[in-house]
């Protein structure tokens, strides 16, 4: 380096110290807080699940700037632009002694660079950058109003055979299920409903979505009483899969970050993490005893973990290059025993023993059991009967659905129903008589799961005139 190079380096590196210590008047300003941007985010994360319109703890509602702005009372504000020390917003997350910081409850405090921004959003008079596009008031005192029938992507009936749970948009609808009444509106924040499940013994239901790249959200629903008893957010995207262990206690689903996680059902603790896939994780299930957890991914894998170790166990499917051909998509267990039954883009349906029972050798595929007669498409949704003795399998290709139950032990098809518009769920009634299939044209059509004949075509929602 030349001695005028060096000269030039040197007072560069003396002028940016000089205007670091003296706060030169030329130095950029910070960049603003940006409520949308940088505050909104760590409430999505550490306040959502507690206050919002679903469940507003404390009476008090953090979902959207003017509900931030004009939640508590007049003595104790949530923000008080200009003071952080006068808004609970900042003086509740801020650590208090040994006891630490008041808010969030049982959950992870916030870290000094979270508190800093909402202190200096504050200081800086908490305005509102919220995108037109953003805006959003739906709630359960104003519910979606549809004019057209939504896209419908997961059906689920509950065990005592009372209910069939439909998803919408920005909330699941409970029908009664033999389709003839709308019971209840389960309205959350997740725009985008991606799976519902019920518990084993019919009283919680298990919901999972979010609002693409932007948060995911699992939503625990008391059937009864309509009241939403947990609202865990995870991940930055949406969530997908939800289901619950035979017992009840734990709940798993999987996310487009590529991340398998499992909760606890009564306090939303998570319990379970792996990373083991390689793109989203569309599916998940528990083995029998739910010891363990089985995924499947769009990386055409499906994963054995151990739950207490939060351990990958195992490739269930085989692992040589071009042996499965597209990503696998929705998975279901033997209610007796633990065999798996999945499908994917190949639309293929196959059932897998869930453990190895002999030493992997490259090119096999050892764990695969049978396969069914393939579907046109891809397959989007699978399922045992509740006897295990037959599986429904519904499929879509270039706008076009099909519905195709088959016996389980010989692979014989039984019927197939097509569908107007690709077919994205379907399941067996509690007591295996009936079929519920939906998709993309946003009826529900029932069937009767003996003959294939169509029972009833439902509308979910209800249509609002246009105008």
């Amino acid at each position: 380096m030349t001695a005028g190079k060096i000269f030039s380096l040197c007072t560069f590196i003396l002028s940016a110290l000089y205007c670091t210590a003296a706060s030169c008047d030329d130095a950029p300003a910070a960049k603003p807080v940006s409520y949308y941007g940088d505050v909104r985010p760590i409430l999505v994360k550490a306040c959502h699940g507690c206050h919002q319109p679903a469940k507003a703890s404390g009476k008090i509602n953090l979902l959207g700037y003017d509900r931030v702005m004009s939640a508590g009372d007049d003595d104790e504000k949530v923000v008080v632009a200009g003071k952080p020390e006068a808004s609970l917003l900042y003086t509740t997350v801020i650590p208090d002694g040994e006891k630490g910081p008041a808010m969030p409850k049982k959950a992870e405090p916030l870290s000094a660079p979270e508190i800093g921004l909402i202190k200096r959003w504050i200081v800086e008079g908490a305005k509102d950058d919220t995108p037109p596009s953003a805006r959003d008031n739906i709630t359960q005192a104003n519910p979606p109003q549809y004019q057209a029938l939504p896209v419908i992507t997961s059906l689920d009936y509950s065990s005592d055979g009372k209910y069939l749970a439909v998803s919408g948009y920005h909330e699941v609808l409970l029908h009664k299920a033999d389709g003839s009444m709308l019971e209840a509106r389960l309205v959350g924040v997740s725009q985008r409903i991606q799976a519902l499940s019920f518990s084993p013994d019919g009283t919680r239901l298990a919901v999972a979505g979010g609002l693409p790249a932007q948060r995911g959200e699992i939503q625990i629903w008391d059937v009864e009483s309509r009241k939403l008893k947990l609202s865990i957010p995870s991940t930055y995207d949406t969530l997908y899969g939800v289901k619950w262990s035979h017992d009840g206690k734990l709940i798993s689903f999987g996310a487009a970050d590529n991340t398998l996680r499992a909760i606890e059902s009564k306090t939303g603790k998570q319990v379970f993490f792996n990373g083991a896939h390689n793109d989203w994780v569309l599916d998940t299930v528990f083995s029998k005893d739910s010891s363990h957890l089985i995924s499947v991914s769009r990386d055409r894998s499906m994963k054995l973990m151990k739950v207490d170790a939060q351990q990958f166990i195992d490739n269930i499917t085989s692992i040589t290059p071009g042996a499965l051909k597209g990503g696998l998509m929705a998975i279901d267990r033997h209610p007796a025993k633990d065999e798996l039954l999945v499908g994917g883009a190949d639309g293929v349906p196959k059932i897998y023993r869930m453990f190895r029972q002999k030493a992997r050798k490259i090119g096999d595929d050892y764990n695969r059991i049978r396969n069914f007669a393939a579907l046109p498409g891809r397959i989007f949704s699978i399922e045992y009967s509740a006897d295990g003795g037959r599986i429904v399998v519904g499929s879509s290709k270039e706008g076009k659905g099909l519905v195709r139950v088959y016996q389980e032990g010989d692979a014989k098809q039984l019927w197939e129903l097509k569908v107007p518009g690709g077919v994205y769920t379907c399941t067996f009634g509690h007591d295996g008589k009936t079929v519920a299939a939906a998709g993309f044209q946003g009826k529900v059509i029932l069937v009767d799961a003996a003959t294939g004949k169509i029972l009833k075509e439902l509308i979910p929602v209800p249509l609002k005139a246009a105008g």
